[in-house]
């Protein structure tokens, strides 16, 4: 018998093929005509000239790396003062820095709970807080999508140690949870609220202060947010916010933070830069929910399906997922790039068009890109 260990591969692929689902890296150059719908560069602050300069700053100052792990060797001046000035715009006691949203998800839920706790967790959650569930040791109960009522049942049937997360706005069809109701459910049961502000951070809130913020919950005792450096600050890493104890304890016990390498000092300065506009130009925060209210009136009085949003992700339905692959290719062909969702990747079945608002587009822009979507749609639209 031949050696063959990755034979499986083979087959794997081949079912992927026949589903129509494999994925692939495209590159992208430095400098391209495509009009960007697909990214999350919500504020666009990515290539702004501050942002970058602070980025490249801090290269300067402390290094292309960290070197080694928070706890080691891997923590700056410059990553206690965007921890600092992080918890202060977002209303929070403390905060901790680490080296992706992922890991921010990761860590929260693994170091406040353990085998003899639940999770109780939305069926839209995204993907980092779903791996984190099952890290975590914990029970894990699957309640459905935005269902307060659903999560009161649960934490009283368990009884014991428990918490409660959910996304402050679902990365699929861009709704928003119900934060306020959830809040008072986990007070109820003496329960902390996890809630992953990705989405919300520099879009919702006074001055994109988050959806905690917007809630009025932002600094409770029982509330604890994990977010990412990487859509509306246009850098790279991510966050854990919550009361200074919660904070010390995930410093002596989260695993992707003792054991990984901190984050980059040029992405530290690029998010505490992009920060520090923000606190400067507030109004991009209210700029990115018009036109994300734009792009989704305008596409609806044209006749398509699409989910009103809550912050700047604007989901758009597709009859099927070979019509919304085909659909987003047509886009990208005609200079436009647009997000693809299809199964597996939600829950509910249902292929989508991912659109995501900038603070940055013209009213030019908006009208192109409305044009280019009606213009490829699968099914004739009106």
């Amino acid at each position: 018998m031949s050696y063959a260990p990755f034979d499986w591969i083979d087959d794997e692929a081949r079912r992927r093929a026949d589903a129509g689902l494999v994925r692939t890296l495209r590159p992208r150059a430095a400098e391209t005509e495509l009009l960007d719908l697909a990214g999350n560069d919500y504020l666009g602050l990515s290539r702004d000239p501050e942002v970058t300069a602070a980025a490249a700053a801090a290269a300067r100052t402390w290094g292309a790396g960290a070197t080694g792990s928070r706890l080691v060797t891997g923590s700056t001046e410059l990553h206690a003062a965007l921890e600092r000035e992080l918890a202060a715009f977002c209303g929070f006691e403390a905060a901790l820095v680490l080296s992706s949203g992922y890991a921010a998800n990761l860590a929260a839920l693994t170091a406040l709970t353990g085998h003899d706790s639940l999770i109780v967790s939305d069926a839209g959650n995204h993907a980092s807080i779903v791996d984190g569930c099952r890290l975590s040791r914990a029970a894990t109960a699957v309640v459905p999508h935005a269902d307060p009522e659903a999560v009161r049942k649960a934490l009283r049937a368990h009884g014991g140690r428990a918490l409660a997360v959910t996304d402050s706005v679902f990365s699929v069809d861009g709704d928003a949870a119900p934060l306020g109701v959830l809040a008072g459910v986990c007070r109820e049961a003496g329960a902390p609220l996890v809630v992953d502000d990705a989405h919300g951070l520099g879009v919702l809130g006074e001055g994109g202060r988050g959806a905690l913020a917007a809630a009025g919950l932002a600094g409770g005792e029982g509330i604890v947010a994990t977010l990412t450096l990487s859509k509306s600050l246009g850098s790279q890493g991510g966050a854990v916010l919550g009361p200074a104890r919660v904070v010390r304890h995930l410093v002596n016990t989260a695993r992707t933070f003792i054991f990984d390498t901190g984050l980059a000092p040029a992405a530290v300065g690029g998010a505490l830069g992009a920060l520090r506009l923000l606190r400067r130009e507030p109004e991009r925060a209210a700029r990115v929910r018009d036109v994300a209210v734009e792009l989704h009136g305008r596409l609806v009085a044209a006749g398509l399906t699409a989910v009103r949003p809550d912050a700047a992700v604007v989901s758009v339905r597709a009859p099927s997922a070979e019509s919304a692959v085909r659909w987003a290719a047509d886009c990208r062909a005609a200079g436009l790039a647009v997000g693809c969702f299809r199964p597996p990747s939600v829950p509910d079945g249902i292929s989508r068009l991912r659109l995501t608002a900038r603070a940055d587009l013209t009213q030019e822009q908006i009208a192109t890109a409305v044009d280019t979507i009606l213009a490829t749609a699968p099914l004739p639209v009106g």
